[in-house]
């Protein structure tokens, strides 16, 4: 039977792909995009090495997919287990070693297979960019070395996306894992070289910085995790070990911005990418990741002033206010 057409004024449904190194905000992020299917369908997710290694990753991509019932639709392909080059690196401090806080799901009396493929998550990027040319958006919260290496495989990839929504760097050198960088450029430098030097499709970037200080008060984390559905209850076991971890250093990391807060990094990245309101202001400069300095390897630079202009760089909007209770509403609806 066809599918009825949609409402008369409906918004088009966005086609979807997450690239993620799944630890907890990237589930959040993952479940906002699941629980949105008025706006947004998700296509496939692709991992790679980042929170913890690549085959946990799918693992956890697996579990997100079985809490929101999309285990049999949404194919997970897994991708790069290492950096381009530096030494692999992982966040159990905050996300567990498992990266979903060490947490364990109650048994399922009939679960459903995960559609997890074969094809490498690299040329799983190239070909759906491929047949779906110009309709893509991309949005990706991990380490970007899938993405690099999807634009080394096929230069016109990035220009087959319709657009890249990027969880990562820092605007403002406030670092979270060095003095200056944040984790997933930190992770693989070189692939954020890559990505923020040659990509051909509009950039949007929410930094470590832009998330801290649109942090979320704790009042309504307690609210949120209390919800008594699976999904609350799902959310609630994953995030325990972060929010806790979170709540502790919040004076270091988190009050010097804004004061403390609940701060899930990369559900901005997927708010933005549904919500065309959810970004209130935005920044449009150059940016380029630093590979050398000694203090400062991973940081990205941005061109405030205009001075990189030989030869000109890719130029990104920069996230840097948003409207936090479209957030919080999108958080809410993820765990019904």
């Amino acid at each position: 039977m066809a599918s009825a057409p949609p409402p008369a004024g409906a918004v088009p449904q966005k086609l979807l792909v997450l690239d993620v190194d799944c630890g907890v905000d990237d589930a959040h992020a993952l479940m906002i995009a699941l629980g949105d299917a008025a706006r947004a369908r998700v296509l496939a997710v692709t991992c790679c090495n980042g929170n913890t290694h690549v085959r946990q990753v799918a693992d956890n991509v697996a579990r997100v997919l079985r809490a929101c019932g999309a285990s049999a639709r949404v194919p997970v392909f897994l991708g790069a287990s290492a950096p381009l080059l530096a030494k692999p690196m992982h966040a159990t401090r905050f996300h567990g070693n498992d990266g979903l806080g060490d947490s364990a799901d109650p048994p399922d009396p009939s679960p459903v297979a995960v559609k997890k493929q074969e094809e490498h998550a690299v040329n799983a990027l190239v070909r759906l960019a491929k047949e779906n040319p110009g309709q893509i958006t991309l949005v990706a919260v991990g380490p970007l070395t899938n993405v690099a290496l999807a634009t080394r495989m096929d230069p016109d990839f990035t220009s087959r996306l319709k657009e890249l929504f990027i969880m990562g760097g820092t605007m403002e050198a406030h670092g979270n894992c060095t003095m200056s960088g944040e984790f997933n450029f930190v992770a693989d430098p070189e692939a954020a070289y890559v990505v923020l030097e040659t990509c051909s499709c509009p950039l949007h970037i929410a930094s470590w910085e832009f998330t801290v200080r649109n942090a979320i008060p704790w009042e309504f984390y307690e609210e949120w995790t209390a919800a008594d559905t699976e999904r609350g209850r799902f959310v609630k076991r994953i995030s325990a070990k972060s929010a806790a971890f979170a709540r502790k250093s919040n004076r270091g990391f988190v009050e010097p911005f804004v004061g403390p807060g609940f701060v899930p990094c990369d559900a901005y990245a997927v708010a933005a990418a549904l919500d065309p309101d959810f970004v209130t202001q935005w920044a449009e400069h150059s940016v380029r990741v630093e590979l050398h300095g000694a203090l400062t390897r991973g940081q990205m630079v941005v061109d405030w002033l205009g001075m990189m202009q030989d030869p000109p760089l890719v130029k990104a909007r920069i996230m840097v206010r948003c409207d936090t209770a479209r957030l919080r509403a999108m958080l809410v609806a993820a765990v019904r």
